[in-house]
Order: structure tokens, then sequence, then C-alpha cells
């Protein structure tokens, strides 16, 4: 392969990806939350609201009970370098969505390098990873929108490879 030309269209990136910190309950955890996200990414998060009413866990509709913060660059690499780390590289066959994006969860935010606070605790957070092709703005831009073809999509073939030789992880076929 190596006297073979590679397209530099075919190259995998990350696009961007998003912490998600989900408290399940507005006020002072919430707003701890999102100290402990601007503090990992530098960026100003943002708040999700509920849906909908669940009685049972205790929230009402429009109720905020969630942050989340979308990065982009080699400031995602870095962060999602550091959440790997903490999973030890491996996921399972079912982080891997049909459409090429992939996530995870880890349980503590300091493992991902941040000094424990007793005043802020401890908080756990999804990581969205979405991937593209050079290209890709052409589906999705304003003027002169096409269509990419089939070959030119991410499958979770093309993820789960992209995966495996940029952070020589492993994937799992089923939970330990």
């Amino acid at each position: 392969m190596s006297d073979e030309k590679k397209n530099i269209m075919k190259e995998i990136k990350v696009d961007k990806m998003v912490l998600n910190c989900c408290v399940g309950e507005s006020g002072d955890r919430l707003t701890r939350a999102a100290r402990v996200l601007e503090q990992l990414t530098g960026q100003q998060p943002i708040y999700s609201k509920a849906r909908y009413t669940l009685r049972s866990f205790g929230i009402r509709r429009n109720e905020k009970i969630a942050v989340h913060v979308t990065v982009r660059g080699e400031k995602a690499m870095e962060i999602l370098e550091r959440g790997l780390k903490v999973k030890e590289y491996e996921l399972l066959q079912q982080n891997f969505s049909e459409t090429g994006n992939f996530g995870f969860g880890i349980n503590e935010h300091i493992d991902l390098g941040i000094k424990y606070d007793p005043t802020t605790g401890i908080y756990g957070m999804d990581f969205f990873v979405c991937l593209t092709r050079p290209g890709a703005r052409v589906a999705r831009r304003k003027v002169r929108k096409g269509r990419i073809g089939q070959p030119h999509k991410i499958t979770k073939e093309d993820a789960i490879k992209w995966f495996q030789e940029r952070f020589e992880g492993v994937v799992l076929a089923k939970a330990l």
C-alpha cells in the first residue's frame, strides 16, 4: 500500500466532541457541574432542559437538568485522549453507531486530571464523538447543496477501524 497513493478525501477526522453532564436537577449541583465542564474545556457550557415532567424523578418540564459543551479541533482530540485513557482504550461494539459516531461515559471527572475540590464534588460525564470526512459540508451547506455518496459515508466498521488505528484501542463484543 506504500506505493499506492492514499486518497486524502477518505481520511477520517473528528468533526466535534460533545461533553454532557446530566445532574437530573436544577440548582447548585447543576452550576457546580457547569463549572467542572468549563474547567475541563475552557468554554462556557450550555444548559439543557427537561422535555417533559417525570414525577417519579422529581423533574418538571423546561427545568434545567443538564449541561453540555461542544469542543472542536485539537482541544477535542486532547480531551478525547484523556477520556479514553480513563477507559483504558477499551470500548464496546455497541458504543459505535451505524453512522460512524461513538460515545462513552466516565464515572468520575477527577480521572481526567482535574484536581478534586470538596466544594464541587464528583461528577460523571458522557463523551459523544462525531466523525467526518473532508467534503461532508456539501450536504449541509446552504448554497449549492449536494448529496454524499454511499462510499464516502462513514460506517460503523470505518469508525471502529479508525479508533483501533488511531488510538490502538480494543473493541469488545460484549461487556465483561
